[in-house]
C-alpha cells in the first residue's frame, strides 16, 4: 500500500473507500518524526475517500512530531478538496 522510497512514501494503491481504512493504518505506521511527504503519483483511482484518508494522516503526524506534505495530488482529489473547501489544508511538496 505505501512503500518508502528515499525520502518519500509512495502510495501505491487506488485511494478509493475500499483501502481507506488499510492507508490510513500503512501511512501510520509509516510516519517517523519530521518532514514525510506522501507521493501519490502512483495512485491511479481516487474518490473522496482520499481526502479523509490524507486528513488523518495530517492529523497523526500532529501527534507523532512529524510534518506532513503531500506530492502530485490527482487531479481530481484536488478539485473535490477545493469543493469540500479544505485544499489549503493539504500542504504540498
Amino acid at each position: 500500500m505505501i512503500e518508502r522510497e528515499a525520502q518519500r512514501l509512495m502510495v501505491t494503491v487506488p485511494m478509493v473507500m475500499a483501502n481507506a481504512r488499510g492507508l490510513l493504518e500503512a501511512g501510520r505506521s509509516a510516519l517517523q518524526p519530521g518532514e514525510q511527504v506522501f507521493d501519490l503519483a502512483r495512485v491511479g483511482d481516487a474518490d473522496s475517500s482520499a481526502i479523509a484518508v490524507m486528513l488523518g494522516w495530517l492529523r497523526v503526524a500532529g501527534q507523532s512530531r512529524s510534518t506532513v506534505k503531500f506530492a502530485h495530488i490527482p487531479a481530481g482529489v484536488r478539485s473535490l478538496a477545493e469543493l469540500y473547501g479544505v485544499a489549503e489544508l493539504l500542504p504540498l511538496a
